[in-house]
């Protein structure tokens, strides 16, 4: 039944001090005032580790992209501040990904003013259907799509990176093609950067099998012992932080000495991007594009880009949910994934 009316027909404030409505647009304020400090050590390392490995990460989607490194960057970051206020996941960081990377490549021809557009289109057709509480058409995916989505998601980004182990320049982006060129072209690996990679990839296999085996530090234990078990804890837990900061430090190494054995993302633009409108409009060599020109250039992007964005983080936070057993709010998704890449365009040009 309804909760009980207070004195003048209100409904009565939530248990924390807050309306249920703020509660509902403002996940934040269900979870915050229980939060717990015992948490902060495993939320620091985890953030810690997250940024180490979207840094690289980014950078790479961008150059999927087909875009300036710097956009990339853009990306990863703006969204997390907005979900900690409007998302319902525990385990979804939103940023570039290989899929979305792809899509922006094909309907963007490459140029930063068609993608800063098109990411402002996608998040307001996404809010919109946030508003429109349209997140009941999301829950028609059944788990088989949803699993098949996440798995051929985990493939392509797999089958993506080799050419980067290997030091591969000049493949190409369609999955077939990239495939036929990395075993056409496999003499042409680089060594440096193939022995970079396996020693990344080996090193963390084997930290997290540490992380695995090792018994957690009891209360009986000598201080010594609970120590150093605390210590081989943190290492393992953040070992994608250590493991890309390692590898930064052996390629400006390299850098300083005058010799470099890698491929390197070369020179970002540094500073943030102004804040202003997203480009309704272009100039170029030979006139003017209007705004509807450019909408017309993007063409079936403006429904796939917005509709695969959104299947793609539902399915992944769907997945954590079941993994964890909690449930999450697809309206709100809708709202939460929406707003990052309205605000990231505006500020991108």
């Amino acid at each position: 039944m309804p909760p009980a009316r207070a004195p003048g027909g209100a409904r009565p404030a939530s248990p924390c001090g807050f309306p249920p409505a703020l509660r509902r647009w403002l996940p934040l304020l269900a979870w915050l005032p229980r939060y717990s400090a015992q948490w902060l050590r495993m939320d620091v390392i985890a953030g810690l580790s997250v940024a180490l490995t979207v840094l690289p990460q980014a950078l790479a989607y961008a150059e999927v992209a087909g875009l300036p490194p710097q956009y990339g960057l853009y990306s990863a970051f703006m969204g997390c501040f907005v979900y900690f206020f409007l998302g319902t996941s525990r385990d979804v960081t939103l940023g570039p990904t290989a899929i979305m990377s792809l899509l922006v490549s094909f309907y963007t021809f490459h140029e930063p003013a068609y993608a800063v557009l098109l990411a402002f289109l996608s998040g307001c057709i996404q809010l919109a259907m946030g508003f429109l509480r349209l997140g009941f058409l999301l829950d028609f995916v059944s788990c088989p799509v949803i699993k098949g989505f996440t798995s051929a998601a985990a493939v392509t980004i797999g089958v993506g990176q080799v050419k980067n182990l290997l030091g591969l320049r000049d493949i190409p982006r369609q999955f077939f093609l990239q495939v036929y060129h990395i075993f056409l072209r496999i003499g042409d690996t680089r060594v440096g950067d193939a022995v970079l990679g396996l020693a990344c990839m080996a090193l963390l296999l084997s930290l997290k099998l540490m992380r695995n085996r090792t018994p957690p530090a009891r209360p009986g234990m000598p201080l010594g012992v609970r120590l150093s078990l605390g210590l081989v804890w943190t290492v393992t837990t953040a070992r994608n932080a250590l493991v890309v900061s390692f590898a930064a430090l052996m390629a400006y190494s390299f850098e300083v000495t005058g010799s470099q054995p890698f491929v390197l993302t070369g020179h970002t633009a540094g500073g943030l991007p102004p804040v202003q409108l997203p480009p309704f409009s272009v100039t170029t060599a030979n006139g003017t594009v209007s705004f509807a020109e450019m909408v017309q250039g993007m063409g079936a992007g403006l429904a796939v880009v917005p509709l695969v964005g959104l299947l793609e983080s539902v399915a992944v936070a769907k997945a954590f949910a079941s993994q964890s057993s909690y449930r999450i709010d697809t309206n709100q998704e809708l709202l939460a994934i929406g707003e990052p890449p309205a605000g990231w365009a505006s500020s991108s040009l």
